[in-house]
């Protein structure tokens, strides 16, 4: 949605008022009262797709994961827990665009550990994640894929359907999520028998692919 920059005359008391609920949101005075109008005009903001998004994200994930509390529109990050040693965190944060073109948002993965051999791990499975996505989608439609492993930090940019409704593009990021999880939980239960688990995720993933977008 294109901004311009307009003059507004308005009462004091009327001032006051947003600049308190706007720093209750952590937002700033100007995006608040476009949301006002917005909402007051039936007019679809960023914003308000932004969290239709994430509202349909959060309705399907499962009881494992816990949803941060954040005051962004544009951010949530969930957490679970892996069944190893020290069941060490993984944080999935989910960054959406606001004027988004190819690609939607940014996932961020990220273990919460100081241990080196978690890390280890965590970096080996992303390395494959990264090459074994990357070969599934190479017959697919898609933009370029992109991904990276960064000091212990997995960055891959999420693809975007300008045809999709919110609530498809929420519902496909959360079950592509959830696979993610399911396959680094499997990793780590058994690395020596991880590439008997490929078959089906394999499967699952193109299941992914037929049905909605990533």
């Amino acid at each position: 949605m294109k901004k311009n920059v307009y003059s507004l005359v308005l009462a004091d008391d009327v001032i006051k008022a947003v600049d308190n609920e706007a720093y209750r949101l952590n937002t700033s005075r100007s995006n608040l009262i476009n949301q006002i109008l917005a909402q007051r005009l039936s007019c679809i903001t960023p914003e308000m797709r932004m969290r239709e998004i994430f509202n349909s994200f959060s309705q399907l994930l499962d009881d494992c994961f816990k949803i941060q509390s954040q005051n962004s529109d544009s951010l949530v990050t969930v957490k679970t827990a892996l069944q190893y040693k020290y069941n060490p965190t993984v944080n999935y944060k989910i960054e959406l665009i606001r004027a988004p073109d190819d690609y939607i948002g940014l996932l961020k993965v990220h273990i919460r550990t100081q241990n080196s051999s978690l890390i280890a791990m965590f970096d080996n499975f992303f390395t494959f994640w990264s090459s074994f996505e990357n070969k599934l989608l190479s017959d697919f439609p898609h933009p370029e894929y992109s991904a990276s492993l960064i000091d212990g930090k997995f960055v891959r940019y999420l693809f975007n359907s300008s045809d999709a409704t919110d609530a498809v593009l929420g519902n496909s990021i959360c079950s592509y999520v959830r696979l993610l999880d399911k396959a680094l939980k499997l990793y780590f239960l058994s690395p020596s028998d991880f590439n008997s688990n490929l078959p089906v995720l394999t499967s699952d993933y193109f299941e992914l692919l037929s049905n909605m977008v990533i």
